[in-house]
């Protein structure tokens, strides 16, 4: 159990637009997101004293420079005790508020800001790329010889998923679809055109039966949060986001040590988070699901009791997760849609929990939302992480 509940609170949030942005630099979306979250939370930048920037891949150099305290001096903080970066791939977000809430409940910290920003839409080269995700979480002895990478491992565990449980090729498709009708009222999404089943389905083939419009798209992108206690939460905002529960398991390094390889941690994870929140997956009133393709969504949601095993893909299919259906569902469009930013995939879905719970959506707010489930998943899925969040305590 994390401990957390209902003592520590997200207050700010900022995030530029995902996308392909060649003339950004990276140091200035994440400057951009932390000046907005710290305007967001209403505090002085000088009240911050720890500092946690998420990994980057894109870059050693950069990276060293978040290593080496760059963003306390591009914001010119002058009260900053820590600056220690937190990455564990797609399950950072999840890691980076584990520690900023407990550096916040020790009393090390009264202000905490976590930051991750990243390019891998532009700043990576054509072979770099197919090396970062043929490499990652892929075993060197036993799976890169033999063409291991992102798109075979979703490919595996698609057509086992299937053959287990019957699930159709429109069913699994529905997610992307789902998600776009999310990324379509998202003014920071990558891709915000219409997108029909046929459509991805009519997409050239990946890796059998994952198409190319099946896949994340690499991007962009830039996000922050802060973190404090609840009781200093109180007297900045109205709308305090609260961490009400949290779980996680890690399982392998790489899928051939899986011993499932359609059943991951979340199961485990989520009976944990519910527990220490009170709740149940029927209180929950949107679910932001890590959706790096859309198997891993569908597990996700069954295995966190949200749908029945075998029946994730007819719920996104019959509209059960677009925007007005029961269960909302990776509100900001996700990585297919908003844009796969390295370790910012999972910290992008809970930035848009937190906004979603401070009723700051827009044209996507969801009505009278009041709790959100949140996952986050590291490398070839070894790592399931759930948060349960809330604008009110249980």
């Amino acid at each position: 159990m994390s401990r957390l509940k209902g003592n520590i609170a997200v207050v700010g949030i900022g995030e530029v637009p995902t996308g392909r942005y060649p003339e950004r630099d990276c140091m200035d979306g994440c400057v951009t997101s932390a000046v907005q979250a710290i305007a967001d939370a209403g505090i002085d930048k000088n009240e911050i004293d720890c500092v946690v920037p998420c990994g980057t891949v894109f870059s050693g150099a950069y990276n060293s420079d978040l290593v080496t305290s760059r963003v306390v001096e591009e914001l010119g903080l002058s009260r900053v005790h820590n600056n220690v970066q937190v990455f564990s791939g797609g399950a950072s977000s999840a890691s980076m508020l584990k520690v900023a809430g407990s550096l916040v409940q020790s009393g090390m910290a009264r202000h905490v800001l976590c930051v991750h920003s990243e390019k891998l839409g532009t700043g990576l080269s054509g072979q770099a790329g197919i090396d970062l995700f043929a490499l990652a979480g892929i075993h060197r002895e036993w799976e890169v010889p033999f063409g291991q990478h992102y798109s075979t491992i979703a490919g595996l565990v698609t057509t086992r998923y299937k053959y287990e449980t019957g699930t159709t090729d429109e069913q699994i498709t529905a997610v992307q679809v789902s998600n776009r009708k999310w990324a379509e009222l998202n003014p920071n999404a990558m891709f915000r055109k219409p997108l029909t089943v046929e459509e991805v389905m009519k997409s050239k083939m990946l890796a059998t039966p994952i198409r190319a419009k099946h896949s994340n798209m690499l991007a962009d992108g830039a996000a922050a949060f802060i973190v404090t206690s609840a009781e200093r939460a109180k007297d900045l905002t109205e709308t305090p986001v609260y961490v009400l529960g949290s779980g996680g398991r890690v399982t392998h390094h790489s899928l051939s040590q899986e011993a499932d390889i359609t059943r991951f941690g979340y199961a485990e994870a989520a009976a944990d988070a519910f527990e220490e929140a009170g709740l149940s997956p029927k209180d929950i009133d949107i679910a932001e699901i890590y959706d790096s393709y859309p198997i891993f969504e569908i597990i996700a949601l069954e295995e966190m009791g949200f749908v029945e095993r075998g029946k994730g893909g007819a719920f996104f299919l019959e509209g059960r997760t677009w925007p007005g259906g029961e269960l909302p569902t990776t509100t900001n469009g996700g990585m297919s849609s908003q844009g796969h930013t390295g370790g910012g995939g999972g910290f992008a879905i809970l930035v848009e929990a937190v906004r979603q719970l401070m009723g700051k959506a827009e044209k996507r707010q969801v009505p009278d939302a009041r709790f959100a489930a949140v996952t986050a998943t590291g490398g070839t899925y070894v790592d399931a992480q759930v948060e349960i969040l809330g604008n009110e305590i249980s």
